[in-house]
């Protein structure tokens, strides 16, 4: 299916005329059916770093990552390319970057939950995710409730912070702005744990041999791509691409690329 129908110059016109009447927050831009901020941009708001989803490679410069990469193959449907517009989380979790149409959608291995839905639209879920616990290797902080008296990291606006500010009793709980500045205190002693999802602490620990996870916490949690709550159109050549990838084995293979095998 083709999201790119020619449009005869009456059309053109046409929309040419109601753009000149848009204010600043509406979308400007057409891919087909789908309309889209810019035009030939699919812009996507994320939170760097969140590796191994999305975070800059230090060599090219270039914003990669598994998230990225299903993204492109969205971005390939709609014959467009990818723009990665760095955000705070924030302004992601709040639906704002929607609000505002900063950006398309956000892929910034964020978990669908109530609350979200509120704000702004998920695709169908992606990915399954859990909280996990990141310390010292060998320190014996292995649950929450070890960690009493001690400092905990969270990412601010994540649902690691939601679990720990509802059963870290007695932990002095310190929030930061994204994963690198969490991990940065980790590292440096700052805080005694670092609580986020397992995928991106899994990661971390694979080059940092004196760090475990060293533990983690049944949440059951799914992620999904955000878009603004009226575009219908966008969500579903979402859903479409990525049931398409997880048919013919594009996803696994990108899956086994970031995480070193296929998903379970």
């Amino acid at each position: 299916m083709s999201y790119r129908p020619p449009l005869p110059l009456i059309a053109l016109g046409a929309a040419a005329a109601l753009l000149a009447g848009c204010s600043s927050t509406e979308k400007s831009g057409q891919s087909g059916d789908v309309p889209l901020v810019e035009d030939g941009k699919l812009l996507n708001c994320t939170g760097l770093p969140y590796k191994p989803f999305e975070f800059e490679d230090k060599k090219s410069g270039d914003i990669v990552g598994f998230d990225i990469e299903l993204m492109d193959l969205v971005a390939e449907e709609l014959d467009v390319e990818q723009e990665v517009i760095d955000t705070p989380f924030e302004g992601i979790e709040s639906g704002a970057v929607f609000a505002s149409n900063k950006c398309d959608l956000s892929a910034a291995g964020m978990t669908i939950t109530e609350e979200r839905q509120q704000k702004f639209a998920f695709s169908d879920p992606y990915f399954e995710a859990t909280q996990a616990l990141a310390t010292k290797k060998g320190s014996g902080f292995d649950s929450l409730e070890s960690l009493k008296g001690e400092r905990l990291g969270v990412q601010m606006d994540t649902t690691g912070q939601m679990y720990a500010e509802d059963n870290a009793d007695g932990v002095e709980v310190k929030d930061y702005e994204d994963l690198g500045l969490q991990l940065q205190a980790l590292e440096g002693g700052q805080i005694t744990a670092a609580i986020n999802d397992n995928g991106v602490l899994y990661d971390w620990v694979k080059e940092r041999p004196e760090f475990e996870v060293s533990t983690e916490f049944d949440t059951g949690e799914q992620y999904g791509i955000g878009v603004g709550k009226d575009d219908k159109e966008l969500l579903k050549v979402i859903n479409d691409v990525l049931a398409k990838a997880k048919d013919d084995g594009t996803y696994d293979r990108i899956y086994k690329k970031w995480f070193g095998e296929a998903p379970r």
